[in-house]
């Protein structure tokens, strides 16, 4: 079994890439592309570059604890 990259919030750099969220939530490469697409998700377009801050991802986690998608 795969080592989880992240242990801890303390882990995640400040701000994410696409990857790195893939790692962080534990998910696919193309769930984390869909929610990075998501509306209300923290993500930052720039060019063709897409960054997540990390005090908006842990708020994201926090404010969507319990919600069923």
């Amino acid at each position: 079994m795969k080592e989880a990259k992240f242990k801890n919030y303390d882990d995640l750099p400040l701000m994410l890439s696409v990857p790195d969220l893939k790692d962080a939530l534990g998910i696919s490469r193309a769930g984390a592309y869909e929610l990075v697409r998501s509306e209300g998700f923290p993500a930052l377009h720039i060019g063709n570059r897409i960054l997540i801050p990390k005090e908006g991802l842990i708020a994201w986690i926090r404010s969507n604890i319990g919600k069923v998608n």
